[in-house]
């Protein structure tokens, strides 16, 4: 989708129209606390999409669009004189996903942070299952080395000074 820097600054002013509006002319008593999250306006300046939200349960989300839908040539009009332009916008009004993929969200990380803290629990009591430091270090190796030597010249059948006897 192509980005219109008009249609972008009719959508920043519609959104600040239709939040002044909400706040101080729709008298709706079922209108609940709303606010307006994004407004999206098409290419060609036709259609305006208004997102919010609204905060309460299910039954203040349902009053609300209700409201909205009635209030809708009022604000549509408003829109259409503080603008100035020719043709004004039909507007839609959507309820905003945002609070619960922000809720989903809260719950997947609360989740993970519960597996962190148990795996970190386990990690705590956990021991090796082999020695605390597998890796082998200089001084182990001289060791190791006289000691394969010796067992290398017993299996070849000479002493320890390397004379065959």
């Amino acid at each position: 989708m192509v980005d219109h820097p008009r249609a972008r600054k009719l959508a920043e002013r519609i959104q600040k129209i239709v939040a002044q509006m909400l706040d101080t002319r729709v008298k709706d008593p079922r209108l609940g606390f709303v606010t307006v999250t994004d407004v999206r306006v098409t290419g060609d300046l036709q259609h305006a999409s208004v997102f919010y939200t609204v905060l309460g349960d299910d039954e203040a989300r349902a009053g609300t669009a209700a409201a909205l839908e009635s209030a809708k040539g009022l604000i549509r009009s408003e829109v259409g004189k503080q603008t100035g332009i020719r043709l004004t916008p039909t507007l839609e009004f959507i309820a905003d996903a945002l609070p619960q993929t922000a809720q989903h969200l809260e719950e997947a990380l609360r989740e993970a942070a519960a597996k962190d803290a148990e795996v970190a629990a386990l990690a705590a009591s956990a021991q090796y299952a082999g020695d605390a430091d597998p890796y082998r270090h200089p001084d182990d190796l001289e060791e190791d080395g006289d000691d394969a030597a010796a067992a290398t010249g017993a299996a070849a059948g000479t002493d320890a000074e390397g004379t065959g006897r």
